[in-house]
């Protein structure tokens, strides 16, 4: 794996520490490098006792880029869970990334130890909800 790579799986495994995970106990670390930042911002799952209130790490990374950018554009999605086999973002984290990311960017997923799968987002999901092609 690249040094980026490294320093991102990093930032997503610190970032898994503070998640707030008291109901479900699966701690989600992210992060997120954009196009043209040298940022690596991170994420952690944050639940609720309203469960449709709980935010994923995945979106949480996100959210805080585009707060601190604006426009973004993904260049690769980092996920560190406490899994064999590794996890893949959710599929509501799936679609906001569509928001933000090219079909074929990265998306390396982790455990505790390291980065262990790379995949395309194209190949997590293949036909995103854009209503901007209707």
């Amino acid at each position: 794996m690249n040094e980026n790579i490294d320093k991102a799986f990093k930032v997503a495994l610190e970032a898994r520490s503070n998640a707030h995970a008291p109901y479900s106990k699966f701690q989600v670390g992210a992060a997120i490098k954009v196009v043209g930042d040298d940022t690596i911002y991170p994420g952690c799952n944050v639940e609720n006792a309203s469960y449709g209130a709980t935010v994923c790490a995945e979106r949480n990374a996100i959210i805080g880029a585009v707060a601190r950018n604006g426009k973004i554009e993904i260049e690769y999605v980092v996920v560190a869970c406490n899994t064999d086999p590794v996890t893949v973002p959710c599929a509501l984290c799936l679609q906001v990334i569509s928001e933000f990311a090219k079909p074929e960017m990265p998306v390396y997923l982790g455990d505790l130890e390291s980065v262990k799968k790379t995949v395309l987002f194209k190949d997590l999901l293949p036909m995103p909800f854009n209503t901007l092609d209707c």
